[in-house]
């Protein structure tokens, strides 16, 4: 009778865990989707609501937002509680999502997908975080494929759905498609999920988050407009980067005296956590730069839909999600993990080189071979970064931690796609120029990269000229990736491998150890 008892606990145990996580994912594709679907359905919203010259602006202030208030939400479901700011988070995310499919003019979208923004920044956080209380690192690495599955799906799926939703039921609804989700993921993260509640005697450390908003800021939107809206020479940049730069600094010396520090620097006394920052700034500059510029290449020099792009995607996703879930299940049954760093910046740099080799004769098999190379590099480094991360602190500090690096690996974004963009930019100009001369100046003066549309509008000549000069700039930028995910791997040889926390008779080490809630008594 007993065990008869016991085993419908741990079934019931069991299929809450499932809801919960499913409520996560839900909101995790909520933050990812978005800016993808949106993407499809920027035409259309132009068409209507004019301010061509303010579009970059919907893109922009929506990870501006993001980026900012990351490390914010983080650090206040560590004060006050996981539940209570990861609601917030979607409440204030569904706000947004419906005001922005209410806008009249593209002034009131800007600032109405800001606010959605906000919201954004603690959807990803609070599912890690929520994940990294409910789920011991050691067994946390089984729920990584479905991690990565979500993310290869809103990638893959972003630009087919946004592009259904606006043909057949208008761009707004890309905005209200967020309500119906978020209302499923709200009502079962707030019916099956119990955590501790919290509430921290210090005060928010607002001297902190102001100096830290500034300081993200200034680097996204120098990432954002040098070399495209201003020059990198120009007085706007140097004025923002002089202010980032002050903004960081200070911020770094307030977080020593704050009672509560936003970012307690006390994080990064250990190894492998900083490690981990500096992986997931290099993953994210190879990742984001890599999706950009794959299916630049497909579609200006193999000829591909644009309809399709996310499709063009599928060999890279595809094997970063199987290696994934390989990676999740052995580090689970083994506790083993530093061999994933080392073998995911080995593949990171092969993949790379081997995609920088692309050129006007490459079949798709071949590119699409070269893509799984990254992808599988990709896959041993995107969510064994987190992981690592999290079991390298205290879970006092989990949120942070969780919050610290998504915000490094956003940023790596940013860079990633400014400067892998400049060098592909500059170096698809300069071999217009060379091979169709002064008409091939006039085609890239305003941009260098052309749609399917105005690529087949153009005369043969320069249309040849244009598939040569965005091959030669996507293997400049492909080339520069490898360089830099060498880093990946120089960083994974000095990772520390700690026993992950609830494993069977981990041993005590010198990193910090927590006591991880039982799964019955946190759900």
């Amino acid at each position: 009778m007993a065990d008869t008892v016991e085993n419908a606990q741990e079934g019931r145990k069991q299929r809450s865990v499932r809801v919960v996580l499913l409520a996560l994912m839900i909101a995790m594709m909520l933050a990812m989707l978005d800016n993808m679907i949106v993407g499809t359905a920027m035409p259309t919203i132009v068409g209507e609501l004019g301010g061509l010259e303010h579009l970059s602006w919907v893109v922009t202030g929506y990870t501006l937002a993001t980026a900012a208030s990351t490390p914010i939400w983080g650090k206040l479901g560590d004060m006050y509680g996981r539940k209570g700011a990861f609601l917030s988070s979607i409440v204030l995310f569904l706000i947004g999502s419906a005001l922005s499919g209410m806008a009249q003019n593209m002034g009131e979208l800007i600032g109405f997908r800001a606010v959605q923004g906000l919201g954004a920044g603690g959807l990803m956080v609070g599912v890690m975080a929520i994940i990294g209380d409910l789920v011991p690192p050691r067994e946390r690495g089984k729920y990584q494929g479905m991690m990565a599955g979500v993310m290869a799906l809103a990638m893959i799926g972003g630009p087919l759905v946004g592009g259904t939703i606006t043909d057949n039921w208008g761009w707004r609804w890309s905005f209200y498609i967020n309500l119906p989700l978020g209302a499923v993921a709200l009502v079962l993260v707030t019916a099956v999920l119990h955590l501790p509640k919290k509430r921290s005697q210090a005060g928010i450390d607002y001297l902190g988050v102001v100096l830290l908003t500034v300081g993200i800021t200034s680097i996204v939107l120098v990432t954002t407009w040098g070399g495209s809206e201003y020059a990198w020479s120009s007085a706007r940049i140097l004025e923002l980067i002089a202010l980032g730069v002050v903004a960081l600094v200070g911020f770094v010396f307030w977080q020593t005296k704050a009672a509560e520090p936003v970012l307690p620097l006390h994080i990064f006394r250990s190894r492998n956590f900083t490690l981990m920052s500096v992986i997931g700034f290099i993953t994210g500059f190879v990742m984001f730069g890599a999706t950009l510029f794959l299916p630049l290449y497909q579609q200006a020099v193999q000829g591909a839909s644009a309809t399709n792009s996310g499709l063009l995607l599928l060999p890279m996703l595809g094997a970063m999600m199987v290696t994934s879930m390989v990676a999740g299940r052995v580090t689970t049954n083994s506790g083993r993990y530093k061999i994933f760093p080392i073998v995911g910046g080995v593949l990171m740099v092969v993949g790379l080189y081997l995609m920088s080799l692309m050129d006007t004769g490459t079949t798709r098999l071949t590119s699409g071979l070269y893509m799984a190379v990254l992808g599988l590099g990709m896959g041993c480094l995107m969510q064994i970064t987190m992981l690592v991360a999290q079991n390298s602190v205290e879970m006092k500090d989990m949120g942070v931690a969780s919050s610290s690096t998504t915000l490094f690996r956003t940023l790596g974004s940013s860079f990633g796609v400014a400067v892998m963009g400049a060098l592909f930019n500059n170096r698809v100009k300069d071999v217009m120029a060379e091979r169709a001369g002064a008409l091939g100046k006039n085609i890239t003066e305003q941009s260098a990269q052309l749609d399917a549309k105005s690529l087949k509008k153009l005369p043969p000549l320069a249309r040849e000229a244009y598939q040569h000069a965005v091959s030669a700039g996507t293997h400049s930028a492909f080339l520069l990736g490898a360089v830099i995910a060498v880093l990946v791997l120089l960083a994974a040889f000095f990772v520390k491998e700690v026993p992950l926390r609830g494993g069977p008779q981990a041993p005590k080490t010198e990193e910090p150890e927590a006591v991880v809630p039982p799964l019955a008594e946190a759900i």
